[in-house]
């Protein structure tokens, strides 16, 4: 089973180039952050409300990408709320999309490509080579936003984090994407760790927005 990391990568992922398509001026960071909490909360790890995260078992998982977080939030003298915790594990999210990639190399789903242009800059790209788990994904997503179909608490978790990553239209039209607003709302709804997620990374991310644009010189 995929972690909800290698899902948002593949989701993101354009087949055509092989490079992940812009999501703001933090990019991947806080969809990456939010979405090992999910995978740690989905896993009976943790469990959350609006205001703090609670370890359940602090047992290893067997996924380096959620041991080590896991083990931050078990070894913290102090609770924190999930919006807390995404934004400590930002800092982390490179090393996340890296062990998240390498994973999806070694499963055989993606090819890491790199190359040189002009001899000089280094450019990376990652094509598909078995398509079948980002089509299982994205055909997932579909499935439940088009219909009245009762989700999964894993595709509750994952529908948050896609909606919170502005990610829909790298499944849907735009007219769908406006069509479907109604029925991603009441599937956030049905879990409290979706609706923590979901606020944590929107919020944190317009934070980090205003914040760009209100410096001189910085434009995005």
């Amino acid at each position: 089973m995929l972690t909800f990391a290698e899902e948002i990568l593949l989701v993101a992922l354009d087949d055509e180039s092989g490079k992940f398509v812009r999501m703001g001026s933090q990019g991947l960071a806080y969809p990456l952050a939010g979405a090992v909490l999910m995978d740690l909360a989905v896993r009976s790890k943790i469990d959350a409300d609006l205001e703090k995260v609670v370890v359940i078992d602090p047992g290893p998982t067997g996924e380096p990408l959620l041991d080590g977080p896991l083990a931050q939030i078990a070894g913290s003298p102090e609770t924190h709320s999930a919006r807390e915790w995404v934004g400590r594990f930002v800092p982390d999210a490179s090393g996340m999309e890296e062990q998240a990639l390498a994973r999806l190399v070694e499963r055989g789903i993606l090819r890491r490509e790199d190359r040189k242009i002009l001899w000089v800059f280094s450019d990376r790209r990652y094509p598909t080579v078995d398509d079948t788990e980002e089509k299982e994904v994205k055909r997932r997503l579909v499935d439940i936003l088009m219909s009245d179909e009762i989700p999964t608490p894993r595709d509750v978790a994952l529908i948050a984090l896609v909606d919170a990553c502005e990610l829909l239209g790298a499944v849907l039209s735009a007219r769908e994407v406006e069509r479907v607003a109604p029925r991603v709302e009441q599937v956030r709804k049905l879990d409290l760790i979706g609706q923590a997620m979901t606020d944590a990374v929107r919020s944190l991310r317009l934070e980090i927005a205003k914040s760009i644009a209100g410096t001189p010189g910085i434009s995005y």
